[in-house]
């Protein structure tokens, strides 16, 4: 592009390392390098945020802060990217949709968005299925790989020596032992895990990824590990998707390496020793060929410059009414307040069980307080017992004693029977 543009990106936050996170540093950072001016938006900053605003980019959590209006809104999440489009109600919108199940993902509609956005066929399809989306407004843009960053390793060994759980998911709480079991089968002894859950975060997995030789992981996270030149399995707690070869790696990759791809199998020591056994160092590299050529991240920007460029244009020609754009946004309220509704209700319950937990905890407690007093109690009558008893002994052995037992035996010897 000739003349740089100020676009706002949003996002749901701006603090873990996660998918739609990471995908949007990745943008900001390559169109900031193009000579763009990207602003990031969320309500939830965090260490992403950060490092964002070391990298020259801004991060804001208030829409007023924003002083010029963007020529574009790249839009994702529908909380953030509602308030963006109302905002500034006269700027077009590129309107991304990164997945299947997450409720921020839910697609809006409104009149400024010229183009939706899939990351893969699956999140094509939700859009497809959502009222007052026209298909002629939906394009698929497979997701990609900073090669810059994700650069080759050495060839693979003959046989996998090393295996990498990459996820934000996976803990040794869960599913990680299924997987560390599986390695064990296939004589793999080094299995290491990072990610949120394992509270193993690394901000530059790019140097640790040639370290190993197999890769479980999904989505962002398995395109990276090919990228590299692992041998990269689907997994996460869905399900198996299976080792990616130079056979399925088409299908997968349309399908992002995600949710739909992990009904192949459930997730068990079984199923993930079958992924492992088809382990091939040449299929591998061949697959690494494949995504080095198709996932390239300045691919990924020139297509996305050209939509930047045509939701210009499409607004330049287009007169939207405000009434439209009121009528939008009493919709998408209409559809907030069952959700917002339905998580009051969640809450509500929760609180509910919360009170019911904590009046048990106090009940047990009194009850603990009862069995502490009564131990103490026959503790307190068992001495009783015992200084009585040996004190009787002692009685006995006195001289005392001696003549009360002699006085006993005379007294039964005058009234016994003659």
């Amino acid at each position: 592009m000739t003349s740089p543009l100020r676009i706002l990106l949003t996002n749901n936050t701006l603090a873990l390392r996660a998918g739609s996170e990471l995908f949007l540093s990745d943008v900001a950072q390559g169109l900031l390098r193009r000579g763009h001016l990207p602003v990031a938006y969320s309500t939830t900053l965090g260490e992403l945020g950060e490092e964002l605003q070391q990298k020259t980019i801004p991060v804001i959590d208030d829409l007023n802060a924003l002083q010029e209006p963007p020529d574009v809104i790249h839009a994702q999440h529908h909380l953030e990217a509602m308030s963006a489009m109302l905002h500034f109600p006269e700027t077009p919108v590129v309107y991304y949709c990164h997945g299947w199940l997450p409720w921020q993902e839910r697609p809006v509609v409104f009149p400024n968005i010229a183009t939706y956005v899939a990351v893969d066929d699956l999140c094509r399809e939700r859009l497809l299925t959502t009222p007052g989306i026209a298909s002629e407004q939906v394009r698929t843009l497979y997701n990609f790989v900073d090669l810059k960053r994700y650069q080759p390793r050495a060839p693979l060994p003959e046989q996998p020596q090393s295996a990498l759980i990459f996820s934000n998911q996976a803990s040794d709480q869960n599913y990680a032992g299924l997987i560390r079991a599986a390695c064990r089968a296939r004589g793999i002894e080094r299995v290491d895990l990072i990610g949120q859950s394992s509270g193993n975060v690394q901000s530059r997995p790019e140097e640790l990824l040639p370290q190993y030789d197999v890769v479980f992981a999904k989505a962002r996270c398995a395109l990276e590990a090919m990228a590299v030149g692992c041998a990269v399995v689907v997994t996460e707690h869905y399900g198996v998707g299976g080792l990616v070869t130079s056979q399925n790696m088409q299908q997968l990759r349309r399908l992002n390496f995600g949710v739909r791809t992990m009904q192949a199998a459930p997730l068990t020591e079984a199923s993930l020793v079958d992924a492992l056994s088809g382990y091939n160092a040449a299929d591998a590299s061949k697959v690494s060929e494949w995504i080095r050529q198709e996932a390239d991240l300045e691919q990924y920007l020139n297509q996305l410059e050209l939509l930047y460029q045509g939701a210009i244009q499409w607004s330049q020609g287009k007169t939207v009414s405000p009434d439209s754009k009121f009528r939008a946004a009493a919709n998408y309220l209409q559809e907030l307040a069952s959700l917002v509704k339905r998580q009051a209700e969640v809450e509500q319950r929760a609180a509910g069980f919360e009170q019911r937990a904590q009046l048990l905890e106090q009940q047990l407690q009194h009850l603990q307080l009862l069995q502490s007093q009564l131990q103490s109690q026959l503790q307190e009558q068992q001495m009783e017992q015992e200084q009585t008893a040996q004190e009787y002994a002692e009685f006995r052995g006195s001289i005392a004693g001696r003549l009360a037992l002699k006085l006993q035996r005379m007294r039964l010897w005058l009234t016994g029977p003659r």
